[in-house]
């Protein structure tokens, strides 16, 4: 069908309030809103002031008067423990207040807040729930963080109690949760009255007297009893949680949510962008702990009426490549929402899709990648492979939900690889220079959008008014900075190079590590790769490449790393300088998927460095060292 798209992103030009009160209508609210943007309020203005809602309500409790009672609303799907579960939404609801009269009657109320340190299990989307029915906040720091990360999140958001587990799950391990909860609650300044605690079968932990409550016990005893706890109405305004931006160092940048311009967004996102239904399973095969989790496993899923899948374990390795696949056949998943580390993975695990046709995915639709670029040569192994469309989107963990992408729900626009596709209704987004003037179509630059940012968007850092004001509103006036550098081309597509951090300058001439990264994935014998710009005496910086081969790839990796070499050159030009390559086993990445260039650059330039509090296994910037001493960089 004919996109349209466009009609309606102009119509939200056009009457940007009008549009959001119309999308305002899906959601059910206590007290209607005085105005729908005030721009005298907050930092750069609110949205739905003077309104009333609760979000677990609207998650949860509605879908039971409209008929959903009865149909599936979270499925956890545990691959390591070969475990699933399934809840209704009025199962659910019974769960949920369950676990609200609990934390209750532990003296958590409207406006307190609750950290939530959990693993890939229910209880954690029931724990945010149960805060968002009391109208507490909940902050969830994702499982397994060091203890130190968790304290600074402890001293930062001062909950009154924290929801944890005795350990998580890694293939192969058992992460204990319990010693790392302790040690940072010892660390903390401030101390939560209580910390409950759900014991898992793999690896129970022992209770401090006095503060640990046994989760399951507590909340049983409230199921028993038949424990009522209505929702409680907020402001639209009032915070529904705070999520600290993964990998801060010091004192963290807390992201504020509010809970009516929030689920305005995320119900209109649902069947607009994602072009998914109600009564649908949706996944996102993403942690709680990030914001994809918040956003697209737990609020805008069950905001909507799908079926939202939890899944904990890996695209690979649990037990194989074939293990989304798996999900997506027994759920009747239509739309994925992952990583393109993810299907990185996955491709070069199983480089020719061998296990697809094991599997039935005849009900699914469309692949979402998110959370770094997805090369052109990932999304075409995808497209080749699915025979569905495979979609690029951009957001951050500060928007809540995506700032572009082809919206399914509105008629699938023309894909170019490449580019997370055009502005969603809500952004205006521009590119300028680092003087703040406009760059031309195709012009690498600064993306920034126009204030006010769209319902949804973080409306400040979490008492840090003035920290938010210098790190997103005052470099470029009237404009919040996205941090990532890229250009606009002429038919109003975006395109997101790099982290404005990640541009180097050789000999004058601004480069994309980016768009060297999508010339280097081209090579058949590349599964992934990461270029970063390092240190040079002569031109300021040069890049220098990283690529980790198929598996089952024989050949001498000093050709591959030749051949990588003369693509670049010819693809972009002597101007690149890109004269070194180094074939390594692995990336090293954060648990959510990013590649931590900025640490490879820091070890290459011999630069002070510090282990980044997300990453995934520090045994592989060892690798990295050793990978670069070799070619005399870094020595």
């Amino acid at each position: 069908m004919a996109s349209r798209y466009h009609d309606v992103y102009a119509g939200w030009q056009r009457d940007p309030e009008g549009f959001w009160a119309d999308a305002a209508r899906d959601i059910d609210w206590f007290k209607p809103w005085d105005r729908v943007f005030d721009a005298s309020q907050g930092v750069y203005g609110r949205w739905f002031t003077g309104a009333e809602c609760n979000t677990c309500y609207n998650a949860v409790d509605r879908h039971l008067a409209g008929g959903r009672a009865d149909q599936v609303a979270l499925i956890h799907d545990s691959t390591i423990t070969g475990t699933k579960r399934s809840f209704t939404y009025a199962e659910l609801k019974r769960e949920v207040i369950a676990l609200a009269s609990a934390i209750r009657n532990q003296g958590v109320g409207k406006g307190d807040r609750v950290i939530i340190y959990m693993p890939m299990v229910a209880e954690a989307a029931i724990a945010m729930l149960a805060c968002a029915r009391l109208g507490a906040v909940h902050s969830v720091v994702f499982g397994g963080f060091a203890a130190k990360e968790l304290a600074t999140r402890i001293d930062d958001a001062k909950p009154k109690l924290i929801i944890s587990a005795s350990c998580g799950l890694e293939p192969g391990r058992v992460v204990a949760y319990k010693p790392l909860l302790d040690g940072a609650v010892d660390l903390a300044r401030h101390k939560p009255d209580r910390c409950l605690i759900l014991q898992r079968p793999q690896q129970a932990c022992d209770l401090i007297q006095g503060r640990d409550v046994d989760y399951a016990d507590i909340v049983a005893r409230e199921r028993a009893a038949g424990a009522n706890v209505d929702c409680v109405p907020v402001a639209a305004t009032d915070p529904l949680y705070v999520l600290y931006t993964s990998g801060t160092t010091g004192q963290p940048k807390g992201v504020v949510r509010d809970n009516g311009g929030h689920m305005v967004a995320l119900k209109w996102s649902m069947e607009n962008e994602f072009g998914v239904k109600p009564g649908e399973a949706f996944w996102a095969a993403s942690d709680v702990g990030w914001v994809v989790g918040h956003s697209y496993i737990v609020y805008a899923p069950l905001l909507h009426g799908c079926t939202s899948i939890l899944y904990e374990g890996k695209p690979v390795g649990t037990p194989d490549a074939g293990a989304f696949w798996r999900v997506i056949a027994e759920h009747g998943v239509v739309a994925l929402f992952t990583a393109p580390t993810a299907f990185r993975a996955i491709k070069k695990e199983d480089p020719q899709g061998a296990l697809i046709p094991n599997y039935d995915l005849s009900k699914f639709r469309t692949l979402f990648l998110a959370g770094e670029r997805a090369d052109p040569e990932t999304i075409k192994w995808a497209e080749r492979n699915l025979k569905v469309p495979v979609i690029d989107h951009w957001w951050q963990t500060e928007t809540g939900s995506p700032i572009s992408q082809n919206p399914m729900g509105l008629g699938q626009l023309p894909v170019k690889y490449g580019s997370p596709c055009v502005p969603m209704p809500g952004y205006d987004v521009q590119v300028l220079d680092d003087a703040g003037h406009a760059v031309p179509r195709g012009t690498l630059g600064n993306v920034v959008v126009r204030l006010p940012l769209p319902p949804g968007c973080l409306p400040t850092l979490w008492n840090a008014d003035q920290r938010f004001r210098d790190a997103y509103l005052a470099e470029f006036p009237g404009y919040y900075k996205t941090a990532d550098a890229g250009y606009i081309d002429h038919d109003g597509y975006l395109f997101i190079m790099a982290r404005t951090d990640d541009i180097i300058n050789v000999a004058g001439h601004r480069l994309s590590t980016g768009g060297m990264e999508e010339v280097v994935a081209e090579h058949p014998d590349v599964a992934e790769c990461a270029v970063i710009g390092i240190a040079d005496e002569m031109k300021g910086q040069v890049p220098c490449g990283f690529v980790v081969l198929n598996a089952g790839v024989a050949r001498d990796a000093a050709s591959i790393e030749r051949e990588v070499i003369g693509l670049v050159r010819e693809k972009i030009g002597p101007v690149a300088a890109f004269k070194t390559v180094l074939a390594v086993k692995r990336l090293p990445k954060t648990r959510s998927g990013k590649i931590l260039r900025g640490t490879m650059q820091k070890i290459a330039d011999k630069e002070a460095w510090a282990m980044p509090a997300t990453i995934d296994d520090p045994a592989i910037l060892d690798e990295i060292t050793v990978a670069l001493h070799e070619r005399g960089i870094g020595v």
